[in-house]
């Protein structure tokens, strides 16, 4: 049991782990230190450097949430400690 809770435990930090990345890389990265480079790049008739940090890493944020409820209930489901 100790060792299935440990799995779970590294799975779920794993999963974790590239969501945050996936969010500081898209907040930050290219709302802000890849701006002047995105911004060559036009979107909707705006810079690309600025529509990710409007809107774009809201956009990411919301599929993000979700992405993360599914792939933890594929979780819950391997290591059987799903809901019923």
């Amino acid at each position: 049991m100790e060792n299935n809770s440990t799995a779970y435990w590294k799975a779920t930090l794993g999963l974790l782990t590239k969501i945050l990345i996936i969010w500081f890389l898209v907040s930050f990265g290219a709302g802000i230190l890849f701006a002047p480079a995105l911004n060559n790049i036009h979107l909707g008739g705006y810079p690309l450097g600025f529509w990710f940090a409007q809107q774009g890493s809201i956009y990411v944020f919301v599929v993000l949430i979700f992405y993360y409820a599914k792939k933890m209930g594929q979780l819950d489901e391997q290591f059987d400690v799903h809901e019923e």
